[in-house]
């Protein structure tokens, strides 16, 4: 039983540092995120803007002057979309093709949100319970200098998977309540196209 403990001791120990870098590697992916999201925040500040009013009022005689305001140089998900709902033929077919298009796109784009919002406390606690065990060893052993260390550890750990996950929830949250309100403008979009091409028809 002495032999397995010491191997699960040396096997937890051996991971800390495959731990730390993680972290590392994650903190810094979350800053690079933290740019983007605020880039991001802003094309959509300015869209919301533009557009909002003209899709609240929007009917089938007012839908080419809606085309034209879209942003020509905007390649941001919702324009990309919206550019091509009105670009293309009308159907009901085509329009929901595109809005799951669009769902698993926004998917896509909230899932390194959701990996940061996960990870995050999950490799700061493993990394705070490996560091956690020498530190206590020290203590018995009545090193304070090196539990003084691993204490640390422990706490570097933590902060930094919380911070990780901290910003991972915040545009986690952001983007979900961005996304629903694109998906719904992109249906409300299709159904006025349709409508405009069922008066056509008549």
């Amino acid at each position: 039983m002495e032999e397995i403990s010491k191997i699960l001791f040396w096997v937890s120990n051996s991971l800390l540092i495959p731990d730390i870098i993680l972290l590392l590697a994650l903190f810094a992916r979350s800053l690079l995120l933290i740019g983007s999201f605020y880039n991001q925040y802003m094309v959509k500040r300015k869209n919301d803007k533009l557009l909002n009013s003209k899709i609240k009022n929007l009917s089938t005689l007012n839908i080419n002057e809606f085309k034209n305001l879209l942003p020509s140089r905007d390649n941001s998900l919702f324009i990309k979309y919206m550019r091509d709902l009105l670009t293309n033929p009308p159907s009901e077919a085509y329009s929901d093709f595109l809005i799951s298009n669009f769902e698993n796109e926004a998917e896509k784009d909230t899932s390194l949100s959701k990996i940061l919002s996960k990870m995050g406390p999950i490799l700061g606690l493993v990394g705070t319970l490996i560091a956690m065990s020498p530190a206590l060893v020290g203590l018995s052993m009545g090193d304070i200098s090196g539990m003084a260390y691993n204490m640390q550890i422990v706490f570097a750990t933590t902060v930094v998977g919380l911070v990780i996950s901290s910003v991972g929830l915040v545009t986690l949250q952001f983007k979900q309540r961005w996304y629903a309100k694109d998906v719904n403008n992109l249906d409300y979009v299709s159904r006025i196209l349709t409508e405009r091409d069922n008066c056509y028809e008549m």
